[in-house]
């Protein structure tokens, strides 16, 4: 399959949105509906614009997955679950490598093993740990580099 990562264009915006909330229904088991809604309104009505994104395009020149990158944080990580396990997110990893050097940063829910997983595998390691998100709900975060 073909792949092209390319800057965030206000066109893709609603896309990226049904992107995440896919992805966070399919590996954010821990949130109940509520909560969803909740983060759903923070990246709908703004978070995309806060921070630099770079889209995965599939064959189709459609988007299968986003990175939001905050200088060298890594804000949002979040592929399309029928792109799951296809390297997307090892790509976009790789790219912001590229743009902004190793010393990456980025906080995973506590509760996402498998976003954990596929970040030690990369090669992140834990260096901290907060028991709150960066909303103040009670959701308990990893905080991750990847290691020089």
């Amino acid at each position: 399959m073909s792949y092209e990562i390319v800057a965030y264009q206000d066109k893709d915006h609603d896309k990226l949105v049904d992107i995440w909330h896919k992805a966070v229904v399919h590996t954010h088991t821990f949130l109940t509906e509520n909560d969803i809604q909740f983060y759903h309104g923070i990246v709908k009505n703004g978070a995309l614009k806060e921070v630099e994104i770079w889209v995965e395009m599939n064959g189709n020149t459609e988007p299968a997955g986003f990175i939001g990158l905050d200088g060298t944080k890594i804000e949002m990580l979040f592929v399309d679950p029928n792109y799951h396990g296809k390297g997307i997110g090892s790509r976009l990893i790789n790219h912001a490598v590229k743009l902004k050097g190793r010393n990456l940063q980025v906080d995973v829910n506590e509760q996402n093993e498998g976003a954990y997983a596929f970040y030690k595998k990369i090669g992140f390691d834990q260096v901290g740990r907060s028991e709150i998100d960066s909303s103040g709900q009670p959701f308990p975060l990893l905080h991750l580099e990847l290691k020089s």
